[in-house]
């Protein structure tokens, strides 16, 4: 169909293009308000900048299409086809893009703030810089994602996939990531603080300079993870296992370390309540991978601050 096609018949009151082929056309600025663009074939279509608000793009192809910059408030595009779009600064607020394919495409900059990405393909995605403030990503999938400075605060997370996402600098206050698997994730530099990561995996998991004040990471596996310069003021702490992990210069004044397991733990430069140092001098073990030096020696133990620990 050809846009000047299209457009008259917009115009006559027409707001229903089920299964339309667009494959390829220039929709570039166009205004198309609360139609049906349902099953759709858009791929590879140009449509940079349109105004599409409130319309149903369910199961449509979009492939390879320019939706750079686009106006979709309230739209519906569940089950549709973005692989390797280009979405790049698009306007999506309150949009439902559940089961979409968005696999390798640019969605940097985009607001999706309380959109419903449950279940989402985003695997590989460009999610930079992203607004997913309020958003629900039960279920989806972000294995490899790129979500670096994405505002993720009030996001549900429940059952997403998250293996060796990209999270530098990203806003996750408050989130919930109970038992999430961050194996490998980089959030170096991530807000976190409030956030529940209980029996989280964590496991060689990048929080170098994180803010996590208040966190909850008790019984998360945090082995050979880098925390250092992170701040950990009053974070719960109980039960977790730190072995090898490098806490060095990490803010721990008033956290929870009972039960934490720190075999082989760098706490060089740590700041920390002096009852909390001799508690872990009591429990110390192991040799850092990061240093060489004993665990005791980076915590700076002596023998008295170990008996004192003892006795109190």
């Amino acid at each position: 169909m050809e846009r000047s096609f299209l457009l008259r018949l917009y115009e006559m009151g027409e707001r229903d293009f089920t299964g339309v082929d667009l494959r390829g056309a220039d929709l570039s600025g166009i205004t198309l308000i609360d139609v049906n663009l349902s099953g759709a074939n858009l791929t590879g279509a140009n449509l940079s900048r349109a105004f599409l608000t409130k319309s149903n793009l369910s199961g449509a192809f979009l492939n390879w299409a320019n939706l750079t910059f686009v106006k979709i408030s309230e739209g519906y595009m569940a089950d549709a086809d973005f692989t390797k779009a280009d979405m790049s600064g698009a306007f999506m607020v309150k949009s439902n893009l559940s089961r979409a394919k968005l696999s390798g495409a640019n969605l940097t900059g985009v607001n999706l703030r309380g959109s419903d990405l449950e279940k989402a393909n985003l695997c590989g995605a460009n999610l930079e810089n992203i607004n997913l403030r309020g958003a629900n990503l039960m279920g989806a999938n972000l294995n490899w994602a790129k979500l670096s400075g994405a505002r993720l605060s009030g996001a549900t997370l429940t059952g997403a996939f998250l293996n060796g996402v990209n999270l530098t600098g990203a806003f996750l206050n408050g989130v919930d990531l109970s038992g999430a698997d961050l194996n490998g994730a980089n959030l170096g530099e991530a807000k976190l603080c409030g956030a529940k990561l209980q029996a989280a995996n964590l496991t060689a998991t990048n929080l170098s300079q994180a803010k996590l004040v208040g966190v909850s990471l008790s019984g998360a596996d945090l082995t050979g993870a880098d925390l250092t310069n992170a701040s950990l003021y009053k974070a719960k702490l109980n039960w977790t296992n730190l072995s090898k992990a490098d806490l060095s210069k990490a803010d721990l004044k008033g956290a929870n370390l009972l039960g934490a397991k720190i075999d082989g733990a760098q706490f060089t430069d740590v700041t920390m309540f002096d009852s909390t140092r001799r508690y872990l001098c009591t429990i110390a073990t192991g040799t850092t991978v990061w240093s060489g030096r004993e665990t005791k020696a980076t915590l700076t133990c002596s023998p008295n601050l170990a008996r004192q620990a003892i006795l109190s």
